[in-house]
């Protein structure tokens, strides 16, 4: 029988962040050879993370990760049971691996992973989502994570030439359109991409809720109700967070594109927050 040595049992640790004992159980087993130690503790790992696999995990956080010259970008939601864990480091180092792995390979098996860090941290994870965007043409991917983790953004804006992109007024809209969302919530880049359906329901709960007006006022009211509804739902009809509502998003990007002297587009967008993605 090999012997098994502390510094065996260390390096084993060290490989895995499993405890002592279970180190040296897994190297007694492997004869000794620290390879076949760590496939050991990987498979109990797995076998750990199939049984906490129906606890619910509806804590986590949000992370991001973009590509060097902002041309590509990643939001991911990763859940765990507790919001402790949430805050942990070693957690959040698990996080930015996942970003950085999925932003490279968006088809890589994330499983070996997740169950290690099952193993390694003894609570349910799971991956729901995430969300890769690419620029098209000029323009850059920004993303911004609220404090807490809690909240995710993610976002593509255009411009029409490619010296607008290097420049730092165009750098601050980008950035300030990410706060944007992750403060104003909103749906959709603009009203022409809600379903027709959604405006239909709109519409008539806004002429029930007024029936008993004349026909006239009906019309009118409910053009006001559904404009206050595109001012929430639609980013661009928002008021500007920055400029204390005093303007909308399409106006202030209007201004800096006036001042930049291009067309500047915001063309997609998403928003995670933890908790709100289907179960799997």
């Amino acid at each position: 029988m090999a012997e098994i040595t502390a510094a065996a049992v260390g390096k084993l640790r060290e490989m895995t962040n499993a405890g002592l004992m279970d180190c040296k159980k897994a190297l007694t087993e492997a004869a000794g050879n620290l390879d076949a130690a760590v496939d050991i503790l990987r498979k109990k790992g797995a076998a750990s993370a199939a049984k906490k696999a129906s606890r619910e995990a509806n804590e986590g956080l949000i992370v991001q990760s973009i590509q060097p010259g902002a041309r590509a970008g990643i939001l991911v939601e990763i859940n765990c049971e507790t919001d402790f864990v949430a805050r942990n480091e070693g957690f959040r180092a698990f996080g930015d691996e996942v970003a950085r792995t999925l932003l490279t390979d968006p088809k890589t098996d994330l499983e070996p992973l997740r169950t290690a860090q099952v193993a390694k941290i003894g609570e349910n994870i799971q991956i729901p989502r995430f969300h890769r965007m690419e620029v098209s043409g000029n323009g850059l991917v920004a993303a911004y994570i609220h404090t807490g983790a809690k909240v995710g953004v993610l976002v593509e804006v255009g411009a029409g030439k490619e010296a607008t992109v290097a420049n730092e007024e165009f750098k601050q809209l980008v950035r300030d359109i990410t706060l944007q969302i992750a403060a104003g919530h909103p749906f959709v880049v603009s009203r022409e991409q809600i379903d027709p359906a959604l405006i239909s329901k709109e519409k008539e709960i806004a002429a029930d809720q007024v029936k008993n007006k004349p026909p006239q006022a009906i019309a009118k009211i409910v053009e006001g109700k559904l404009e206050k509804f595109y001012q929430g739902y639609c980013l661009v009809d928002q008021g500007f967070v920055k400029r204390s509502s005093e303007v909308t998003v399409k106006e202030h990007v209007a201004s800096v594109s006036k001042q930049l002297g291009d067309e500047i587009t915001i063309r997609s967008f998403v928003r995670f927050q933890v908790g709100e993605a289907p179960a799997a």
